[in-house]
């Protein structure tokens, strides 16, 4: 992946926000729970989450499978409902919103990126990436030069016209990260973007997501177990059991991660 376009330097725990602290937040919640069933069978997936996230930001969400972090990305994505608490995007109560406002606002404001790609074999590259335009309205010429010139900035400029199955699984993936800026989203969610990848390539696309995304002051929201990219957070909050147990700089959460605190 050595044709990406980077200068951008990993993290070194300080916070990348392109002087965007004291700014309205990407994300609050406040108090969000989440249970699915009723009863005996009820599944408490989220236990009074409160979290802040800073535009500019990426916030890596970690903890054991199960604890919830899907979840939580889904609701402040709008994807899912929450039973109780707050959860505001860029200032907007969804919980306030309906169905139609909620898609809406999900289509304008976020953008994914998802562990297994997503993309549909009978596709273009140019095409597959086009998909977020066509559906907001786009005319298809007007999707597909989009297409190619972000394909250009993710170093793809030469695969437009590739189908998915010719491309390697980093190729791919920085596919799907064009398709989830294509529409200019103001939020990026991404569930497990590097586990289907090698150490290499995985660094090369959090590299590039760090580029791409934060240096437009966009914010990432990054689920992963995958503790060889914490270098590229700003903060990472580790969650348990529905809850956010802690949030530490990349060094302390490497260290950790390897049996040592600092």
């Amino acid at each position: 992946m050595s044709n990406i376009r980077s200068n951008f330097p990993p993290s070194n725990g300080a916070a990348h926000t392109n002087g965007h602290t004291a700014a309205t937040p990407a994300v609050v919640c406040r108090g969000v729970t989440k249970t699915y069933g009723k009863g005996s069978s009820a599944v408490f997936a989220l236990r009074g989450v409160d979290l802040r996230v800073a535009p500019g930001e990426l916030l890596m969400l970690v903890g054991p499978s199960g604890c919830g972090k899907t979840t939580l990305i889904s609701i402040v994505a709008g994807v899912l409902d929450h039973d109780d608490g707050e959860c505001i995007v860029y200032g907007q109560n969804l919980k306030s919103m309906s169905n139609a406002e909620r898609t809406e606002f999900r289509g304008k404001t976020v953008g994914f990126v998802f562990q297994s790609f997503n993309l549909i074999p009978t596709l273009t590259v140019a095409e597959n990436i086009a998909v977020p335009l066509l559906i907001a309205g786009s005319s298809r010429a007007e999707a597909i030069d989009r297409s190619r010139d972000i394909l250009g900035r993710v170093g793809m400029g030469d695969r437009w016209n590739s189908r998915p199955a010719q491309l390697s699984g980093g190729q791919q993936q920085r596919v799907a990260i064009a398709r989830s800026l294509i529409h200019h989203p103001r939020l990026i969610v991404c569930d497990e973007p590097t586990s289907a990848l090698d150490h290499k390539t995985g660094h090369d696309v959090m590299q590039l997501m760090r580029e791409v995304a934060l240096a437009s002051g966009q914010s990432l929201i990054v689920v992963t177990h995958d503790a060889r990219i914490f270098e590229f957070a700003d903060r990472i909050a580790r969650m348990d059991d529905g809850r956010i147990e802690s949030i530490d700089t990349p060094g302390r959460a490497m260290a950790a991660s390897h049996g040592a605190v600092p």
